[in-house]
């Protein structure tokens, strides 16, 4: 399993995020604290709110995956 700590700021970023994902045939989270939820899911992605800094799972290797959300990453 891989992971990258991203921040997402504005609802596209949600957007974009949700889009790699589903494209990704392994399953992906994203986690806040002790929230884990699904990084397929708009909803459940959008519920961890905006602006803060979330770590996203990665059980699969995708370049594709990694080079769409790279953008968002922080140290």
């Amino acid at each position: 399993m891989s992971q990258m700590r991203i921040k997402l700021n504005q609802a596209e970023d949600v957007r974009e995020l949700v889009r790699a994902a589903k494209k990704c045939e392994f399953d992906v989270d994203v986690k806040c604290d002790s929230t884990l939820v699904d990084a397929k899911s708009i909803l459940g992605v959008i519920s961890l709110g905006l602006a803060k800094t979330v770590i996203i799972q990665c059980h699969g290797e995708s370049v594709e995956f990694f080079n769409a959300i790279s953008k968002f990453a922080v140290a």
